[in-house]
């Protein structure tokens, strides 16, 4: 490993209550790797407000560590995955408000940067996804606010990868046999294109295949117009019973 830098996930950036966001934590680790294509592993639960240590590795990936140890781990990889056809905007929107209006059991209770529905547009990434009618899919049209921007206004690439995360844990709620209390422990993607703030964007997310607790989904981003921004596969685990 190279030189440890010191890093702390600010406590906004959360998805279950202390623990951050994984899919902001797999950006910012991405962001380290020598490689376009990255696939961060999950090890433990990364703390919020707590100093950890993110260094680069020597295969070109990125490990961040904590107290415990090795919380996370980013190493370049492949992405053999092609998107279906996205859903339009206004086929998003309503599959948006579908969620919004009965979402999974437990999505009420949660505050996740990712998906929790208290968060504004400028306070949380709002991947409210619900089902596509007809399709095979779930979907959110979403726009993110100003306050999410960077310096040159553009949607920072970890919130990017961000936006690949939640609409797996809704596709397998609503379209699989994914329980609550699942967790993300690898995300694997590529990021195409810079993301402007103030485009209108559509994120949707589909079943790869399920085994046992094991839950493999696909997410992509596009804008309203279907053009892909990233692409994404995942694999959730579910609770132990």
């Amino acid at each position: 490993m190279t030189d440890i830098e010191t890093i702390t996930v600010p406590g906004h950036l959360r998805g279950y209550p202390g623990v951050a966001f994984g899919g902001y934590v797999a950006g910012v680790l991405a962001g380290r790797a020598a490689a376009e294509t990255v696939r961060v592993d999950f090890r433990r639960p990364t703390p919020v407000e707590v100093p950890l240590g993110l260094a680069a590795t020597a295969d070109g990936g990125a490990v961040l560590t904590g107290a415990d140890g090795v919380l996370a781990v980013a190493t370049p990889d492949e992405l053999d995955l092609e998107a279906p056809e996205p859903p339009s905007w206004d086929e998003a929107s309503a599959a948006a408000e579908a969620y919004r209006a009965a979402p999974p059991q437990g999505a009420v209770a949660l505050d996740c940067f990712g998906c929790g529905l208290a968060r504004t547009p400028d306070t949380g990434l709002r991947q409210h996804c619900g089902v596509v009618p007809g399709r095979d899919l779930v979907a959110a049209a979403w726009t993110a606010g100003p306050a999410l921007a960077d310096t040159e206004g553009m949607l920072p690439a970890e919130l990017v990868w961000g936006a690949l995360d939640c609409p797996g844990n809704a596709a397998g709620r609503l379209r699989g046999s994914l329980r609550e209390g699942a967790v993300t422990a690898s995300l694997t993607a590529r990021l195409l294109r810079p993301v402007p703030v103030s485009t209108p964007l559509v994120s949707y997310a589909w079943v790869l295949s399920e085994e046992g607790r094991k839950h493999r989904m696909g997410a992509a981003l596009t804008t309203a117009e279907g053009d892909l921004c990233a692409i994404a596969s995942a694999l959730w685990v579910d609770p132990r019973q």
